[in-house]
């Protein structure tokens, strides 16, 4: 659907975008521009943020998108060559940090206009920190023996065993504190000393390096737990309870939820045979009408469930778009916020929510209306 900006009084905003050059996520968001009947806009490639190169101009509204799937960015950011290795993610945040502050100084000085908060990204991509804003918001989370910035350092799989039994979790996520898309993520359970397993996506070769692999595995041992978990904990781990869920059709189900300027858009039914429910890694879409049902049928309401991703989104005020993992619990009556995401937003040919007001539009169409919108009623207020 497109939506023409000559009903506006003055200049339609000309977007920047922060990416990587030919990246579908790029495309995807210029087809949303154009769309809309704007001007393409101008991409800026990380790669020339990390090497000091990139520049803005005055009245650019500029926009931030993953920095993911291009080689020599992974290269910059975690001075690795094999991007599918999980190792260098404390590096690449704190690289990466600093590219978005880089971007934040950038903008400010050209006078150009920023969607996304240097601040809330960086809590954003700290698993630690998000979880303790989360919950100083009393946003419902799984408990944590991470949460917050007092947050204990976690040196290997002995403080990860201390901590479970500490905080009485029998079944727990080990996650990267900076990880993303499920790298570096183990779903423990114990059962007494030495009877461990975990489930994960990680492979550990023959010299101990950790890569990335598009199957989930169960690894039976604590021997090769402590492995993967000792390798890991160097770049920062995050502990959280395992929460029971929901399922539908016999798959564990969660939900990830784009907000956009304040208000849940869009939504997709994630669903496993695993854990893990990320598409990549052999999840599928669910039915969002079963889930409503379900909800209803709980005694619960659809409205109430899209609240507690506004909730979790308002956390971060300064930014345009979050995507929030949503877990249902068993009975799907309670539900707990698992992450928030800065970059969550690629759900290709999903269209808005009934009511959302991005009815027709995919998340980056929502998005550009959210800003075409903010605009209009910038220039009333001044206009008034």
């Amino acid at each position: 659907m497109s939506r023409s900006p000559s009903s506006t009084v003055g200049p339609a905003p000309r977007f920047a975008v922060v990416g990587v050059p030919g990246n579908r996520r790029v495309t995807l968001f210029q087809e949303a521009v154009r769309a809309a009947g704007l001007p393409a806009a101008r991409v800026v490639p990380w790669s020339a943020v990390l090497r000091g190169e990139a520049t803005f101009r005055p009245g650019e509204t500029v926009r931030m998108d993953s920095p993911g799937e291009d080689a020599e960015v992974e290269r910059l950011l975690r001075a690795v060559d094999d991007p599918t290795r999980v190792e260098g993610t404390a590096l690449w945040y704190a690289r990466f940090t600093a590219a978005v502050r880089e971007v934040a100084r950038a903008a400010a000085a050209a006078g150009a206009e920023l969607l996304d908060d240097p601040g809330d990204v960086a809590v954003l991509f700290d698993k630690r920190l998000c979880h303790g804003v989360l919950a100083g918001a009393a946003v419902p989370v799984p408990a944590s023996a991470t949460s917050g910035v007092g947050a204990p350092v976690v040196r290997g799989w002995a403080d990860v065993r201390a901590l479970m039994a500490g905080h009485g979790m029998p079944r727990a996520f080990v996650k990267l504190a900076h990880g993303s898309s499920a790298s570096g993520v183990l779903a423990v359970e114990t059962a007494g000393p030495g009877r461990v397993r975990a489930t994960t996506s990680v492979e550990r070769d023959t010299a101990g390096r950790l890569f990335n692999s598009l199957r989930v595995r169960r690894c039976t041992t604590e021997r090769e737990v402590a492995a993967i978990v000792d390798a890991l904990a160097p770049d920062g781990l995050h502990i959280e309870r395992w929460l029971p869920k929901a399922s539908q059709h016999g798959r564990s189900a969660d939900l990830r939820v784009v907000v956009v300027a304040g208000r849940a858009t869009h939504a997709v039914v994630r669903t496993s045979r695993s854990p893990m429910t990320n598409l990549h890694l052999g999840g599928e879409r669910g039915s969002l009408d079963e889930v409503r049902v379900a909800v209803r049928a709980a005694g619960g309401s659809w409205a109430e469930v899209l609240a507690v991703c506004e909730r979790a989104a308002a956390c971060f005020p300064q930014t345009l778009c979050v995507a929030v993992d949503l877990l249902p619990a068993t009975g799907w009556r309670r539900f707990a916020v698992g992450e928030v995401n800065a970059f969550g937003d690629l759900l290709p040919r999903l269209t808005g929510l009934p009511g959302s007001g991005a009815e027709g539009l995919d998340t980056y169409a929502a998005q550009v209306a959210a800003v075409l919108n903010r605009a209009r009623n910038h220039r009333a207020t001044t206009t008034a």
